[in-house]
């Protein structure tokens, strides 16, 4: 059928229907969306390294020890790392889809970060146990593992704990097997209760609640070694020379993501993208449910396009922790995080590096920059000048805490996050409380 518009042009109304059907995706369609991502990478991973070196890269990334910072970029090569990353993904993904669980923002969030990290720290062996400890929590209360699958997938930030542990001692391999995997199926079962408790601490001002909990409990099991007299060592593999490259890649994911995002959403989105911006972002948000999926697409896109520049215009490189970080901003648009809260926490990072004795664009620095995101809802609710209190403290807190679990929690800024928040919230709310109560002619 052709219409004709105001300006007397011929549209094919057929057309313009079809196109609207991506706004009503069915459940299959948005997985598989979802699913491009790691695809895409998948396939960048196949032509960045020759195939006979992809197989020996991905072994060398399961033996190496992974705990803070170790660039698989560097140990396994750029494509053993994007398959062993893209290959993850796809699995978190279909764990979802295959439990019958529609599509929320926590799916995004989970799978963004799945494929982060599995950069550098995470790999296709050093998660299971961990997950089977999750599911034997949800088993011992009978409870449905829906539940907590995203707190599950969250928690293989101790991963690195897993690989330690096989190659601690020289002892044989059937009782190291036994070893991790029962500190594996620990971790799993402590992860659910303590997440939900620690959560109440910081009040949702923190989004990366998991990782603070795993900071906890990676404390825990580290203080326990070291008691035993075993050391952990502290390590830097960080890679150099892809940031052109990875540039070009992310730019065109994240400008894509924009321009779908329009396409699909219409002249509404603007609208609709300015109420996420007025939300504070406190963990529990969900974009996907209030927004739609276009909207969410557009804000993950514009997240990850000004974390990628950033990073670029002070001077930092492109390599697998960066990109995790770059990632985790993204794949946050979804849950809580965008332009209006995540600006003045990076900035309040950026200005710190003036007054302190590291560069900006130092591993560290530069990871906390990105991470420090986690901090939003203190930007998002509080405003600028908080946003930017809670950058400079964090980036501080952050290039310290590691000392205390020796990097085996690869939510570290998710640990040092939680601290800053409860720091800061309680003396925001009290400093406001008194405004309050003073203009209302009432005294404390």
């Amino acid at each position: 059928m052709i219409e004709r518009d105001a300006a007397g042009r011929k549209i094919d109304m057929k057309y313009l229907e079809n196109f609207h059907e991506l706004k009503s995706l069915t459940r299959k369609q948005k997985f598989f969306l979802l699913s491009l991502i790691p695809i895409y990478f998948i396939v960048i991973g196949l032509m960045a390294q020759p195939i006979q070196e992809i197989i020996p890269g991905m072994i060398a990334i399961i033996r190496e020890p992974d705990f803070l910072i170790t660039d698989y970029f560097v140990v396994g090569g750029v494509g053993a790392a994007l398959i062993n990353a893209g290959v993850l993904t796809l699995m978190s993904i279909g764990i979802i889809y295959c439990m019958g669980m529609d599509m929320d923002g926590h799916t995004i969030t989970s799978s963004f970060l799945m494929f982060g990290f599995s950069l550098f720290g995470k790999n296709i062996l050093n998660i299971w146990a961990i997950l089977a400890g999750v599911y034997l929590y949800a088993s011992y209360h009978r409870a449905s593992m829906r539940r907590y699958i995203y707190i599950c997938l969250y928690g293989t930030s101790l991963s690195p704990i897993i690989t330690q542990m096989m190659q601690m001692g020289s002892g044989p391999l059937p009782l190291r097997l036994m070893l991790t995997l029962g500190v594996g199926l620990v971790i799993g079962f402590v992860l659910p209760p303590l997440s939900t408790h620690v959560h109440y601490a910081h009040m949702g001002y923190s989004l990366y609640n998991v990782g603070f909990a795993a900071g906890i409990i990676a404390t825990v099991i580290v203080s326990i070694k070291k008691s035993f007299g075993m050391e952990v060592e502290s390590r830097l593999i960080w890679s150099t020379g892809y940031s052109q490259m990875f540039a070009l890649l992310l730019l065109l994911l994240f400008g894509c993501m924009i321009i779908c995002g329009v396409a699909v959403g219409g002249k509404g989105i603007f609208e609709s993208y300015k109420r996420i911006l007025q939300t504070y972002g406190i963990s529990g948000a969900d974009y996907l449910k209030d927004e739609g999926g276009a909207t969410t697409v557009f804000n993950m896109g514009i997240n990850g396009l000004f974390a990628t520049c950033f990073i670029l215009a002070v001077g930092g490189v492109l390599n697998g922790p960066t990109i995790c970080g770059i990632f985790t901003v993204a794949g946050f648009a979804s849950t809580g995080k965008h332009l209006r809260n995540i600006a003045p926490i990076m900035a309040g990072v950026y200005l710190a590096s003036f007054t302190k004795k590291w560069s900006i664009s130092d591993p560290s620095p530069l990871l906390a920059l990105l991470f420090s995101t986690t901090l939003a809802p203190v930007a998002g609710e509080f405003g600028v000048l908080a946003g930017l209190a809670a950058g400079f403290l964090h980036s501080s807190v952050a290039l310290n805490v590691g000392i205390l679990y020796g990097g085996m929690n690869l939510y570290n800024n998710g640990f040092a996050g939680g601290i800053v928040a409860i720091f800061m919230v309680s003396v925001l709310q009290s400093v406001r409380d008194r405004r309050a109560r003073a203009r209302g002619g009432l005294s404390l």
